[in-house]
């Protein structure tokens, strides 16, 4: 598919963010936004949007047409949500799910190893919630097992050159059937979710890239910034306190540290362009982490609005330092020539 598609994908997905993240400020302060918005903020930000983006990091790597409907059925799921259309747009994101499911499968079975294993596992992980939100049941357990999974296998696959025993691995594998049997009990996956995060600590490929500089250093930040964060929701779900404090710490500290991470390498590959590392990043990594320390401190609705604040600021980041480059290729020849014809004139 050619890139200016997949960036079409990308602002359906946007759609998503925009009415998800108003709708989780509109539970604090007075906004006028869809009152589905308000009502399915989490399936918003976590099934229309981030399973879009996975859904279609996913599809670019198979670059199979069929895979390109997960992300697709995704933005879409979220489009109807917002019109108010929730049942439909609830079975879409179950579709969605199945289809992201289907084509980890197809990669399991093209190479079979406990990293696409545990891809697939998440993916399931995936269905499971969105299933359990179309029959009214909650799915953010079985959401924070879809990231967990997800994410930790990407990082064992990108770690691979460490050199690792068979205990860590083992103890890997443990991790992945602890969170894909604690889902009904917050308390019990809090303690596998700290375990997890102690787990990436010691042996992700972060702790010695972090000594680097530019990006490798940057998404190294990133990185550590969102393991601490995923130990910190586990240790308050497994303490029963603070449940919003707890369900934020891991999907905006753990998994947009992960989203702001990963782009500089995902987009790239999605995009087929060049992405161009510039210390600013770092703007936006802080004001997200600090914002998300004053939440969790219980000053809720300043930390909302600096998280909301964070993710714009990176998306704007993001989008310059990837398609700048682009536009100054595109524009270099025309200016070119009409130098060239000014010489000419003269």
């Amino acid at each position: 598919m050619p890139p200016r598609w997949r960036i079409a994908f990308l602002a359906a997905a946007f759609v998503s963010l925009a009415g998800g993240v108003a709708g989780g400020l509109a539970r604090l302060s007075p906004l006028e936004v869809a009152p589905t918005a308000i009502a399915l903020h989490g399936a918003l930000m976590v099934s229309a949007f981030l399973g879009s983006v996975i859904g279609l990091e996913r599809a670019a790597a198979l670059e199979r047409l069929w895979v390109y409907a997960a992300p697709l059925a995704a933005s879409l799921g979220g489009a109807a949500l917002l019109a108010g259309f929730v049942r439909p747009g609830l079975a879409l994101l179950v579709v969605s799910a199945a289809l992201l499911l289907a084509a980890n499968l197809v990669v399991l079975k093209r190479h079979a190893s406990l990293e696409t294993a545990t891809l697939a596992a998440g993916a399931a992980a995936w269905l499971a919630g969105n299933a359990a939100l179309f029959h009214g049941l909650n799915a953010s357990a079985w959401w924070i097992v879809f990231f967990a999974l997800t994410i930790g296998a990407e990082r064992l696959e990108l770690s691979r050159y460490l050199k690792r025993g068979a205990a860590a691995r083992g103890s890997f594998a443990a991790l992945v059937l602890g969170l894909l049997v604690t889902p009904l009990s917050e308390r019990a996956m809090g303690v596998v979710l700290v375990a997890l995060a102690l787990w990436l600590f010691r042996f992700d490929l972060a702790r010695i890239t972090v000594r680097q500089r530019g990006l490798p250093r940057y998404v190294a930040w990133c990185l550590l910034a969102g393991y601490f964060w995923l130990a910190v929701g586990g240790a308050l779900a497994a303490a029963g306190a603070a449940r919003d404090a707890a369900l934020h710490a891991v999907f905006v500290g753990f998994v947009f540290s992960m989203v702001f991470g990963h782009a500089p390498i995902i987009l790239p590959a999605v995009l087929r362009t060049a992405f161009a590392y510039h210390p600013v990043l770092y703007a936006p990594l802080a004001l997200l982490h600090a914002s998300l320390a004053l939440r969790v401190a219980g000053v809720v609705a300043p930390g909302a609005w600096g998280n909301a604040g964070a993710i714009a600021l990176f998306i704007v980041t993001a989008a310059t330092l990837t398609l700048g480059p682009r536009i100054g290729r595109a524009t270099r020849p025309r200016l070119d020539r009409r130098q060239g014809e000014d010489r000419a004139c003269r």
